[in-house]
């Protein structure tokens, strides 16, 4: 009996540990489970966030958005979290560039340089918005080595009627190098943009 209880205790504190990690809002599903290995890539990702943003009062400190490029693109990787709580509060699916793809499915490949029609890896932070072919849309700014073009190079947020809203077994459709979302799921992040008084960091890890 006492070895019952010792394996049920474990396997409680586990779930619920995922429990904070994955509350949701404005979702038909209530939880989000992740991968472990998924996880933690996330949360180590959010520590490295957690400390440049409260280095340099520019940027919001209480959420930050976060795309992982291991998970396949039908599958929801752009992850909308709350710094303060630790905890996902949206999560929907992303477009990639086209020039990331790469034959016989090996890993995905990703440029700084322009015409390559690939996603660049790094922390951006989103600028302000303008309206042009897919209306209105954000101008991405890079942080790091990785991504440093982003800017000359076109690299935006945006939406397009292509993407679906719902997850799928397969993956969608591609961008020119460009974070892109669904119609519907752009209009929640939108409002996040728009209300954040400070800039909004955007990471993309693999």
């Amino acid at each position: 009996m006492k070895k019952i209880i010792f394996i049920v205790i474990p396997i409680l504190i586990l779930f619920s540990s995922f429990g904070n990690i994955s509350s949701l809002s404005d979702r038909k599903s209530s939880v989000l489970f992740l991968g472990i290995t998924t996880e933690q890539r996330l949360l180590e990702r959010v520590k490295t966030i957690k400390q440049f943003v409260n280095t340099n009062l520019k940027f919001n400190n209480e959420l930050a958005f976060f795309i992982d490029m291991r998970i396949m693109s039908g599958k929801n990787r752009f992850i909308v979290y709350d710094l303060k709580n630790d905890k996902i509060v949206d999560q929907g699916l992303v477009a990639h560039g086209i020039g990331s793809e790469t034959q016989n499915n090996e890993e995905l490949k990703f440029s700084n340089i322009n015409s390559s029609f690939c996603t660049a890896l790094g922390k951006y932070y989103i600028g302000k918005d303008y309206v042009g072919r897919f209306g209105k849309a954000y101008k991405l700014f890079g942080l790091d080595t990785t991504n440093s073009n982003a800017f000359e190079r076109s690299i935006v947020l945006h939406k397009y009627d292509k993407v679906p809203y719902e997850e799928q077994n397969q993956p969608i459709c591609h961008s020119l190098g460009c974070p892109m979302v669904n119609e519907i799921y752009y209009g929640r992040i939108e409002k996040l943009i728009d209300n954040s008084k400070r800039k909004i960091i955007l990471d993309i890890y693999y």
